[in-house]
Parts: C-alpha cells; structure tokens; sequence
C-alpha cells in the first residue's frame, strides 16, 4: 500500500529532529554568508565571463542546502538569491525570475510535461485507463517487483526522444503496474531516470546528434560541417561508455542480479517495499499528490484499454511518425518535424474525447484534468526557479569558470576522463546537459585536437563529453529531468537523488577507467 505526503505539521517536526539544531545552524550560516555578500555585492571582479570562485557558489548554495535540508523549493530561491548577490543584481525578480519563467522553453515544460502530463494522469484517475493497463501488462509480462522493473527499463527504451519525454511516458505508463507489485518509488526513480538521457545517447533518433552536430561543426578540421558533427555522433556511440554502462547497470539492478546494490538507502528502499508494502519511506514527500493517484472511477464508468492505449497511441503517433517520415524518407536530417509539444497536447484530448464518447459525463472528464494539474503544482515551482538558477549560473559564467579553473591540469592520457569529470561538475552544478554542451564541446575539440589529432582520440573524448554531462544531469537535484523522474513516479525528490547516486557513480566510474585505459594506447 502507498504511503501518502505527509501533512505541513508532520514536515514541520521532521525538519527539527533528530538533527534540528545542526541543520537550522547551518542554514543560519548560510543566510550570514549572503548576508555578508549582499556587502560586496557588484564588488567581485568580472574576468572572461565569469567572476572568479564567486561564479561556483549560486549552484553550490543551492546543491549543498538541497543535500543537507531535503528541502529543494526553498535551496533553489537561497541559490537563485546568492546569484543576483553575485552579479550585483539585487533585484533578483527583475532580472532572473521574470525572463527565466518567462522564455519559450519554461513555457513548452509548464504546457507539456506539467499540464498536459498532468492532466492526462488525473483524466486516467477517472477513466481507470492505467490501471486497466497495468492489470493487463501483468498479465502478459509482470509477474512480480523485478518483472515490473524490467517493464519499466524496456519502456524506457521504447519512450527514448530524449531525457524528459522519456521520463514522464516512462513513469506515467509503469507507476501502476509497479505499485501493485510492491517496487518502491526509490527504485522506481531511478529506472525512470537512468533509462532516459543514456538512453537517448544511445538510440539517437531525436534531436540530440543534431544539436550536438551544430556545437561542434567548425571546431576542428576531423568536423568542419554539422554533418560531419551529426555522423561523428553516431560513429561514437560504441565509446558513450557512461551511457552503456548505465542502461546495463539498470537491468542489472530490474532483475536483481547486481553483486551488491551501491548505497544503502537504496537497499533499505527495496526491503522496506518488499517487506511491509510501503512505497516511500516514512516522512517522505512524493512531488506527485494524491490527486495524480487516487481513483476516482465513476460508479457508470466501464474502464478499457483504449482509455489508455488511445491517448498514449496519439501521442507516440505524432511525435514518432511525422519525425521519421521527414528524417528517413524526405530528407531532412537538419531540420525533421518533431512535434513534441503538440502531440501531448492532443494526447490529453484524445483521452478526454474517448471518455466522454464512453459516456462520461463532461464535468467528471474537466474534474479530473484539473486535479491531474493540480497535483503537479510543487514540480512547477521546482521547475521555475531550477529554470531560473540556470539562468544565474549563465549569468555569473559558472561553467566558464569551471573550464577555466581545470583547463591547465588536463594531460593526454587522462584527457577523455577528464573531460567526462569537467562535465560531471558543470552539469551537477547547473542542472542541464544541453547547457553543458554549449560551453565544452567548443573548447573540448580544439584541445583534444591540439594533444591529439587523431581520430579514435577524438573520438574518446567526443564520447566523454556527451556521456559526462547525462551523468552530471542524472545525479544533480536541479536537473529536469531528476526532477520530472520524481514527478513521474511519485518520489520525494531528494530520496530520488540520494538513492540514485552511488549507482550513476558506479557507471561513471567504470566509464573513466575504460576511458583511462583506451586513452593510454591511443596516445
């Protein structure tokens, strides 16, 4: 049985004890910290875009409270707060929060991933189409927790167009079927998680070579045209090692077969699950709210498998098919039509559509999109200001700073891992890959180049890169897609993060010693 969010008096007296007083110390501190930088505020010196070891602490703020509290909405405003200190932009709503919320890409993740997810998930806590499902998938595949693990890591596979997409069809489609047999969402999580960005590195048919063909086209002379850049994607997938290890890892860890289970929260996550039936852990507070879990079939209401297969076909359909069509058959690798935005949109109607033609009367249709949205507020607002503290890092150059800092220790052999740990760094500490990207891949080419000049070491740390990022982003609290795994499943953020962790540590680890190793004979 599902435990459910505990209440604001029962947060309250878990944030005081056992550890209370240390942690309202440290958070005293903190706030004297800003304080004193208020004082210095517009005072550090702008160098080459960043300020110094000043750009490190917005996301260090943010990251470090977020560990130490497991209270994110609240890590993430101190984070944004210390970064207009920083910048000698005091007036953080001005300069940050408005133009953050404000852009077209918040606005495609508050109509897509929140509203429509959202609503779409309460519409099947009225038509009863999930569970439908998951009682039917049951039947055919999952026949306990680990069954229903490895459901969820071949979903992952499935739903691979990229990191976020992956994470809310993936949670939205095995939540069910997991709950009833007994996986905690600890678990959960982290197949939804680790089965979206590796995945979507290692089954490119997505935007993904084409955005990263740009940023490196022109760099060196092996990729002179985002063809090129696009084709030497491909031709690296074999040496995304941190991807690799990643997906195998996972159905390892769906089958149970690992030799041990890295973490032991993670491992107390399971017994907890298996032994007594609770899906969270006492005190936790799940993202998802009981309007996104609690059914509410209407008494006239016969649920069927088109309640869930007709929305979840429409959305597949448009965002599959017309990218494919213009991809493969007409051509046009720069620019295909993916229609991301629009096929949530209609998969949400088209659910409401199938109900109501069911016989579902017009306000129970209405009544559950609302509370489907209304159960996803809080990942909006984490949402908001982790948008948001991307821009503070963008603006006091956090990962400029970074580049900069390690540049000069960087040597040959150890290049490609690195690389793979300048990434780990730049994207745990702004909560994007993409992001990550833009800012090494110009400067990771030319040095590889400049080492070597040949084409499997190129071809290591052009890996490196796109695998070190998607670990970074896995492992960061403020990462979206960290974030929408959560909401996806029903999981406190922060347990997500924590039981997470040594297993993407594991991958990353590996990763760095095959790059270590293949480096030493390529150079």
């Amino acid at each position: 049985m599902e435990s459910s969010p505990t209440t604001s008096a029962e947060s309250a007296s878990a944030s005081t004890t056992p550890h209370g007083s240390p942690r309202w110390i440290f958070i005293g501190v903190a706030l004297l910290l800003i304080a004193g930088a208020v004082g210095l505020s517009g005072r550090a010196p702008e160098v080459n875009g960043h300020f110094g070891i000043w750009s490190l602490l917005p996301p260090l703020v943010a990251i470090v409270l977020a560990f130490y509290t497991r209270e994110v909405v609240s890590a993430l405003f101190l984070g944004v707060a210390v970064g207009g200190v920083v910048a000698g932009e005091l007036n953080i709503v001005q300069e940050f929060l408005i133009p953050a919320i404000g852009t077209q890409d918040f606005a495609l993740i508050l109509l897509v991933y929140l509203w429509a997810l959202g609503g779409l998930i309460g519409l099947w806590t009225r038509t009863g189409g999930a569970l439908r499902f998951a009682r039917w998938a049951s039947g055919l595949i999952v026949r306990g927790p680990r069954s229903a693990k490895f459901f969820a890591w071949i979903m992952g596979l499935v739903f691979h167009q990229g990191g976020t997409v992956s994470t809310v069809l993936t949670g939205a489609t095995v939540r069910p079927i997991s709950d009833e047999h007994n996986v905690s969402h600890e678990e959960l999580s982290y197949m939804v998680d680790s089965t979206a960005s590796p995945a979507a590195t290692l089954i490119p048919f997505n935007v993904w070579p084409i955005y990263v063909g740009g940023l490196v086209a022109g760099t060196i002379p092996l990729l002179e045209t985002s063809q090129q850049g696009i084709a030497f994607f491909f031709s690296s997938l074999p040496y995304n090692f941190y991807a690799i290890f990643a997906v195998i890892i996972t159905l390892l860890f769906a089958w149970e077969k690992l030799p041990f289970v890295p973490g032991k929260q993670m491992r107390a996550a399971m017994d907890r699950a298996r032994s007594t039936g609770k899906l969270d852990r006492e005190g936790a507070n799940p993202l998802a709210a009981k309007d996104l879990t609690e059914m509410k079939v209407p008494e006239t209401y016969r649920p069927g498998l088109t309640d869930f297969f007709g929305p979840i076909g429409v959305l597949l359909g448009v965002a599959i098919i017309p990218y494919m069509v213009t991809y493969f058959y007409l051509g046009r690798t720069d620019d295909p039509m993916l229609l991301i935005a629009e096929a949530f949109v209609l998969a949400a109607l088209v659910g409401m559509i199938i109900a109501l033609a069911k016989g579902m009367e017009l306000q129970d249709a209405i009544d559950g999109f609302v509370d489907g949205c209304r159960g996803v507020t809080i990942g909006a607002i984490i949402l908001a200001l982790a948008v948001t503290l991307k821009e503070v890092a963008d603006a006091v150059g956090t990962a400029d700073y970074v580049v900069a800092a390690l540049g000069d220790v960087l040597l040959p052999a150890t290049l490609p891992a690195l690389l793979m740990g300048l990434c780990l760094l730049i994207a745990f500490s702004t909560g994007t890959s993409w992001g990550t990207y833009a800012v090494v891949f110009p400067v990771a080419m030319p040095l590889a180049w400049a080492v070597a000049p040949e084409p499997f070491f190129i071809t290591l740390c052009f890996a490196a890169v796109v695998g070190g990022s998607v670990f970074g982003d896995q492992c960061s609290p403020i990462s979206d897609t960290t974030i929408l795994s959560s909401l996806a499943t029903g999981t406190d953020l922060m347990d997500h993060v924590y039981t997470q962790f040594p297993l993407a540590i594991l991958a990353g680890g590996l990763a760095a010693a095959l790059y270590t190793v293949l480096a030493v004979f390529a150079v």
